[in-house]
């Protein structure tokens, strides 16, 4: 199946040169928002479930990813990356390692 003439974006013309912008250039924080405050926004019983279900998402992935995964966590909000690591039975402090 096509695409949809009604979704498709224009061609756009160009003359000359075309540069790209790196929207990253300026940015440093992806964890803040919007994870870190849809976090927040979670009753701590919504937040509980996030964790839960999280885990056992990662229940078949390597410690490396759980780390990983943590250690973004702890970035959107020190709360998320415990809650998490509590529902893996893994500490926080496993996660400070690359």
């Amino acid at each position: 199946m096509g695409e949809s003439p009604n979704t498709k974006k224009p061609l756009l013309s160009l003359s000359g040169d075309a540069g790209h912008w790196n929207h990253r250039q300026d940015d440093e924080d992806y964890y803040t928002q919007p994870p870190g405050m849809l976090f927040r926004l979670l009753t701590p019983e919504r937040q509980q479930i996030l964790f839960e279900n999280t885990a056992a998402e990662l229940a078949n992935v390597d410690d490396a990813v759980r780390m990983r995964h943590i250690r973004h966590c702890m970035k959107a909000d020190p709360a998320y990356g415990k809650g998490v690591a509590k529902a893996l039975n893994m500490s926080v402090s496993d996660s400070d390692h690359e």
